[in-house]
């Protein structure tokens, strides 16, 4: 005879919590009393109510949702009106007072995408991704009142590879990650594991704002290629270029090609390259503000005097 399924909520917002919260809906050890996600926000220029990605996913899986920016006193409620044991938390976007960690037996567990206490906060992979990390990770912990401070249940490593972004690290991160946050959920639950403290020097990934996306010409040709990996696909790297926003996709290193002044443009065997604080990077695709991404030599090639472009 199988054991009655353990009974859990799940508390996660953006489409990087959608994928561990279907690998638990479908895992029959776990059944899945509750979503909570943040309340549904206005998106696009008509600033349309649209629900989260995880709300989304939760309400077509038949899920009952909790919507709530604050876990206050009726969303615990809610909560504790489904009878579940323990929770699981994605990226839900806001820290959990006391009285909502207190909820459940056996409390909550985070999975975090980070080898804690390394890169603590909202922006764990972009940060990691900015900062030159070649290691990342995920982490299951049991939640306490501090950023990401909690004993540590399991943890799990990745290399970086070096077409990755945050976006693809994410995912792969997603993955990887469902099957961790599953067993960790039921060895808490059956005292089979038994949570560590977190050790080592901690560091933070606070969450990243627009402006920190625009690239730093000045900086070395390695730090720049870094920058736009950590911020892709969101916000989205960008410099200005004749007073008009300029997204950038990836950029490639390119050590053989010296002699451009960082920030300025030029063609060169048809290829596209920006000077920087060492070598030249190779810009593979842009946005300009307005219009589609485009290939890199498309853009310059519509420029009159490409060579006098030079990035802010």
């Amino acid at each position: 005879m199988n054991p009655e399924p353990l009974s859990i909520v799940y508390a996660g917002t953006p489409e990087t919590a959608v994928l561990p919260l279907e690998a638990l809906h479908a895992d029959p050890r776990l059944r899945i009393a509750a979503v909570l996600t943040r309340e549904d926000a206005p998106v696009g220029r008509r600033r349309v109510l649209t629900p989260s990605a995880v709300g989304r996913r939760a309400e077509e899986l038949g899920l009952p949702v909790v919507k709530a920016n604050r876990v206050t006193a009726p969303a615990r409620e809610a909560l504790a009106a489904t009878g579940a044991r323990i929770g699981a938390v994605v990226a839900y976007g806001a820290l959990l007072p006391r009285p909502a960690l207190e909820l459940f037996e056996h409390g909550w567990i985070n999975l975090h995408f980070s080898l804690l206490p390394q890169w603590r906060g909202a922006a764990p992979v972009q940060r990691a991704l900015m900062a030159g990390d070649r290691v990342v990770g995920a982490s299951t912990f049991v939640l306490d009142e501090g950023m990401d401070t909690g004993p540590v249940v399991g943890t799990l490593t990745d290399e970086v590879r070096d077409d990755d972004t945050a976006g693809s690290v994410l995912d792969r991160l997603a993955h990887a990650g469902s099957p961790l946050l599953a067993e960790s959920l039921l060895g808490v639950a059956t005292g089979a594991v038994v949570p560590r403290p977190q050790s080592g020097e901690a560091s933070l990934a606070p969450k990243l704002t627009g402006q920190e996306a625009r690239i730093t010409w000045t900086h070395p040709a390695v730090a720049v290629a870094h920058h736009v990996r950590g911020v892709t696909p969101e916000p989205g790297a960008w410099t200005e270029c004749e007073g008009q926003r300029l997204k950038l996709e990836r950029v490639v290193p390119a050590p053989g090609v010296t002699g451009i002044a960082p920030g300025h443009v030029e063609i060169r065997e048809k290829r596209v390259y920006a000077g920087t604080g060492s070598y030249a990077v190779e810009l593979t695709r842009v946005q300009p503000g307005g219009k589609k991404p485009m290939a890199a030599l498309d853009w310059a090639r519509g420029k009159q005097h490409v060579e006098r472009v030079a990035f802010a």
